[in-house]
């Protein structure tokens, strides 16, 4: 058994996502847990290098983080050989074209999603990385959430029995920024600049649906600008030209109804930010970020209809919490182990740029649904 050096070339880690999820939580965790275990006992252990434009802000979060490598040429960064993969987390609308020059320096590629803003694109960069032969990988971090992962187990096991139907609630209110800082950057206010609900998360409900429940077959989707002002990291007032909130069906296979309301316009009052109820005709399952708790079929109260009474009735003490039988690591971390062993040993990776397509693919028809008022078809992407 031996350490085996790893070189990792990361962009665009110096915002909330990829410097929080993925450079702190996922690959320094790996770096500092000793690497991932291969199959013959070797461990791989990360070698970073940051990419970034902001040389100040990059050399602090390396120095910060004990990341002795970092850079503000991205063109040697990709002539090193020594670094096997490279990874984006920076703005969509230039993710195409950085994944294709690291893919023509041989790089492996992952990404955060959406990987274009058109599925053109997305299906063109698809191609490119086949034609290349260069592993690639698309985020799927949902996938690796303990409650989906609950929720997919009980449908695997046949509890839900026939599913009939799924209801989503995602999001909570994002602060304007006037007289109290937003959580999100602007730019995801701003449809010129990449933003927009629907690009954003009708992405990563194609792979929870996908993959959790069943196929996406059709979708029906209406958009919306609930604040129409908002205000910058500056302070500066904007027009907020991009969806803030998604509401949209979709038919699945075997006839399944989903409707996932999406929003950074809402004040939350459930269980988590998100919340996956499916109904089933044996049993019920709700699922947050985490937990899971189920109602079956010979568990299930017996209301009667009667506006003239108080309910008496409580019908939250009525599920059944699934346990943790398992370790549950962070959910970006697990995914960036399994595709740094498909860089290494080969093997089946699921989740590449054509997955990644699919999710664009899913976004431009809830777009298109939404400006033509109807209900749409979703094909079946080949490369």
């Amino acid at each position: 058994m031996a350490d085996v050096r790893l070189g990792i070339i990361m962009h665009g880690v110096t915002g909330r996502m990829g410097m929080n999820q993925h450079l702190i939580r996922s690959v320094l965790a790996i770096r500092d847990q000793g690497g991932v275990v291969l199959s013959n006992g070797d461990r791989a252990v990360p070698d970073i290098i940051i990419v970034g434009r902001d040389a100040d802000k990059i050399e602090r979060l390396a120095k910060k983080h004990g990341v002795e490598r970092w850079t503000t040429d991205l063109d040697a960064a990709l002539a090193n050989p020594d670094d096997k993969i490279f990874f984006d987390a920076a703005s969509t609308q230039l993710r195409a074209g950085l994944l294709k020059k690291a893919m023509d320096a041989g790089k492996a590629v992952y990404c955060e999603k959406p990987t274009a803003e058109k599925l053109e694109v997305a299906l063109e960069l698809a191609r490119y990385a086949k034609e290349k032969g260069v592993c690639n990988g698309v985020v799927h971090d949902k996938l690796s959430l303990p409650g989906l992962m609950k929720l997919k187990a009980l449908r695997d096991n046949g509890f839900f029995g026939e599913i009939l139907s799924v209801r989503a609630e995602f999001g909570y209110w994002v602060f304007e920024g006037d007289w109290q800082a937003a959580q999100r950057p602007s730019w995801n206010y701003r449809k010129q600049d990449g933003g927009g609900m629907i690009l954003d998360m009708l992405c990563h409900w194609r792979y929870v649906l996908d993959n959790v429940i069943a196929p996406v077959k059709a979708v029906s989707c209406l958009g919306a600008t609930h604040i129409p002002k908002r205000w910058d990291e500056k302070g500066q007032p904007y027009e907020a030209t991009a969806d803030d909130a998604a509401y949209a069906t979709f038919e699945l296979e075997g006839g399944i109804i989903a409707q996932i309301n999406s929003s950074w316009c809402t004040r939350v009052r459930r269980d988590d930010l998100v919340t996956f109820h499916v109904d089933g005709t044996l049993g019920s399952a709700v699922a947050g970020l985490h937990t899971c708790r189920t109602q079956s079929r010979v568990n299930t109260p017996k209301p009667v209809w009667n506006p003239d009474e108080p309910q008496t009735m409580d019908f939250m003490n009525d599920w059944v919490e699934v346990p943790d039988n398992m370790h549950y690591d962070n959910g970006f971390k697990v995914q960036w182990e399994d595709y740094i062993r498909h860089v290494l040993e080969g093997g089946a990776w699921e989740y590449d740029l054509l997955a990644g397509a699919r999710g664009v693919q899913l976004a431009e028809l809830g777009l298109k649904s939404w400006e033509e008022r109807r209900w749409l078809d979703v094909p079946v992407l080949e490369v």
